[in-house]
Parts: C-alpha cells; structure tokens; sequence
C-alpha cells in the first residue's frame, strides 16, 4: 500500500494543472491559429504547444465547447478524421475572435497582478 501511495504522490507532483479560467483562452487561441479542429486535435496541439506541460481532459475539453457553441465563438460541423472516423470539427467565429481578445486582456491582467505580488513578496 506504501508504494502505491508513493507512486501516486510522485505522479501528482509531475503533473501540472491547466489555471482555472484559462481554459476557453487555450481553445479559442489554438482555434484562432490552427483552424478548423476536432476535440482531439485540440487537446492534442495545447498538450504540444506547452511542451507536454497542460493536458485537457475530454471531461473539460467537450464541455467548455459546448459552453463555446452556445456562446457563439466557435460553430462546429460533422466531418471524417484521416482515420475515417466521424468528428465534430470546431472553427472560430466572429465572436470567438473578440471573445479571445478579451480572454488575453483578462489573463495578461491577473498575470501581471500575479507577478507583481511575487516581485514584493
């Protein structure tokens, strides 16, 4: 029990967590500079981008967006992946456009708060 308590606690260490509220600024930015996307190549170009450091789960990806689509920043289409499977492909919409600005207003704002509380502290 020990080491499956230690192996647990060493994975937990390694594993880096996606800062809440910047879920949709992830999206919409890989949206904004990859195009039209499926959920899986989502994931998997944020996952690349950050260096393998933030991983989406499909528990966060589907539902953030579907909260995108009734939000109007991103419209969706059935489509075939390279692997002949059926997906649902995600593109930016005029709204998703202003919506991203918005979001990096937002998070340089805090992180900028963040940094300065750092600097003094």
């Amino acid at each position: 029990m020990a080491a499956l308590i230690r192996r647990n606690a060493a994975a937990d260490r390694g594993r880096d967590e996606i800062p809440p509220g910047t879920l949709y600024l992830l999206i919409l930015k890989t949206l904004a500079v990859r195009g039209r996307l499926h959920g899986y190549e989502i994931a998997e170009s944020i996952l690349s981008c950050s260096d393998e450091v933030l991983q989406v789960e499909e528990g966060s990806l589907y539902p953030a967006l579907q909260r995108m689509l009734i939000q109007g920043w991103v419209q969706a289409e059935w489509g075939v992946t390279t692997g002949n499977r059926r997906a649902r492909y995600y593109t930016l919409t005029g709204a998703g456009k202003k919506q991203l600005g918005i979001e990096i207003s937002q998070f340089e704002r805090v992180m900028g708060a963040i940094s300065r509380v750092l600097e003094t502290a």
